[in-house]
């Protein structure tokens, strides 16, 4: 069984907090609920202490899906992150999440909005090692102390961005490693989502669906644009409304349990956050349904 979650960032970005700053965070959750979905992962509006955000959530038809936790592990050992980590987790466990998502961002530029993505890091091969042990490590760790599968989030401006570097990734690191498997960021990142779907399904453990405007990609691309003004362009929007082949993935996803999540970044002053959130809601439920998933 798969449900189905949405992320606030179609309301409120967490890069750019003042794009849908003005929204409440009631409002997102409510408009959420309406478009159909039944859970949220956090963002920048959400209470950090559980006895908070549980009744917020419980009153509007919500569980806490899971959030994001940036990792600094080429900088810092697996004690120094657990230590930075411990409050976020904690917080995960509380509210019943089973995974935390986390991305490398000690070197990363995609919160730079002047930094095209063409400057962002590459790991150089004698490095890959050390990072796959610690992450694993770190991963281990989680699991023991927290209960919490840990699913790496590959993300454009980062050092995990194409389809190659999502492989050497799962090479280098242990079963406690999963993956969030994102729709959009395989494919901007010039690979194929139903491909790294097959060739890694049994560590993936969460996923994101968002699509990706072809004509936006290639002209942020050729124009060698920054995360952040390619994302206020509009290269990304909710499933349905560009060029992802999402039957082809949940074709490879058959067996998967778990949260399937919206997280489609778009700048609200020009894609109604209720509007697309139906849009992409209806969509992706009609695709699920049709590959034959049991949507709770």
């Amino acid at each position: 069984m798969i449900r189905i979650g949405a992320n606030p960032i179609g309301w409120s970005n967490d890069d750019m907090i003042e794009i849908g700053g003005e929204t409440p965070l009631e409002v997102c959750l409510a408009e959420a609920r309406e478009a159909g979905f039944s859970g949220m992962e956090l963002g920048n509006k959400f209470p950090r202490q559980a006895e908070v955000l549980r009744p917020i959530l419980t009153a509007h038809g919500h569980e806490l899906v899971s959030g994001w936790y940036s990792t600094q592990l080429l900088l810092r050992d697996v004690d120094e992150e657990l230590a930075a980590a411990r409050g976020h987790a904690e917080l995960l466990r509380d509210m019943g999440c089973a995974v935390m998502i986390a991305c490398e961002t000690s070197n990363a530029v995609h919160g730079q909005m002047e930094t095209p993505l063409s400057a962002r890091p590459v790991l150089p091969h004698e490095i890959w090692g050390r990072f796959g042990m610690r992450l694993t490590a770190f991963a281990q760790r989680l699991r023991q102390e927290f209960g919490l599968k840990l699913v790496y989030h590959h993300h454009m401006g980062t050092i995990v961005q194409t389809e190659a570097e999502i492989d050497r990734l799962m090479a280098s690191t242990g079963d406690a490693v999963h993956l969030l498997l994102d729709t959009g960021h395989v494919t901007w990142g010039g690979g194929d989502p139903a491909r790294v779907a097959r060739n890694h399904f049994s560590r993936i453990a969460h996923v994101h669906t968002k699509d990706v405007r072809g004509d936006m990609m290639l002209r942020a691309n050729s124009e060698d644009w920054s995360f952040l003004r390619s994302v206020l362009a509009g290269v990304y929007t909710v499933p349905g409304d560009g060029i992802v082949d999402f039957p082809s993935v949940f074709s490879e996803l058959a067996g998967y349990e778990g949260w399937v999540v919206v997280e489609a970044e778009q700048d609200p002053a020009k894609a109604h956050p209720l509007t697309y959130a139906k849009m992409g809601y209806a969509y992706l439920r009609g695709v699920v349904e049709e590959a034959e998933f049991l949507v709770g």
